[in-house]
């Protein structure tokens, strides 16, 4: 195929190949979600609608990418795990960072009414992503113990703070105040004693986050087929095995 003179332009490409075998994990973020969340008036501390929400998009994610292994999400971020093995668009970490985090935004739009039925979505939603890569099985472990460790400080930490917001009366600075210097203990204290809230009752999406895996499953199905020596198609019950989430 013939060159055009403009063609040494691609020599400025720089090589972004993620390392061989190594676990390329894309973690993305809702960008200014603070000021998205008060516009769209999520419930506080957790808004089922949204964590929901985030699961359909990530779930949309896993499907249209099969190389995704496993995701985890809490608040308004998720992680996506790619086989060491994978070779999709040749292991490019633009390729992978710049494809989960536009079908993740794309897929929050498009599903957005189906949980936020009579809220309006007044703006279109942003989400940045980072691309990092652990060389083993137990680097991994640590960073999902991690995302899941900061799952839980957030959500106890949020959750006492909006009960002394929203039914002790103090303000958002007062709540900040109280809670300024507190341990986890204490936390669990002030819910129990003052809102008779036992905290490891509340939801394990809450406390822990979202995981997504792969799963095998049996169905059984109806097909049409046409036996030998018959002439006409009988209609027999099968057994087959599929991948979903």
């Amino acid at each position: 195929m013939a060159k055009s003179k403009f063609e040494y332009v691609r020599d400025f490409e720089t090589d972004d190949a993620c390392l061989p075998n190594c676990w390329i994990v894309v973690r993305l973020d809702g960008r200014n979600f603070h000021r998205f969340a008060e516009q769209h008036e999520f419930k506080k501390p957790n808004d089922d609608r949204a964590l929901h929400l985030m699961t359909k998009c990530a779930q949309t994610v896993m499907q249209e990418l099969e190389d995704i292994a496993i995701a985890y999400g809490q608040s308004d971020e998720y992680s996506f795990v790619f086989r060491k093995k994978s070779r999709w668009f040749k292991r490019r970490a633009s390729k992978f960072m710049t494809h989960v985090v536009s079908q993740f935004a794309s897929s929050y739009v498009f599903y957005w009414k189906d949980y936020f039925k009579d809220q309006e979505l007044l703006y279109p939603p942003g989400f940045d992503g980072r691309i990092v890569l652990y060389p083993s099985n137990q680097n991994l472990k640590d960073y999902l113990s991690w995302r899941q460790a900061d799952c839980h400080i957030n959500n106890l930490y949020n959750t006492v703070f909006w009960m002394l917001v929203q039914r002790s009366g103090l303000t958002p600075v007062q709540a900040q105040d109280r809670l300024q210097g507190t341990l986890a203990g204490d936390k669990n204290e002030i819910l129990f004693s003052e809102f008779n809230i036992n905290y490891n009752n509340e939801p394990l999406m809450y406390r822990k986050g979202t995981v997504l895996i792969w799963q095998k499953v049996n169905e059984v199905i109806t097909k049409k087929i046409k036996l030998p020596k018959e002439t006409e198609e009988k209609e027999v019950e099968v057994t087959r095995s599929r991948t979903q989430l």
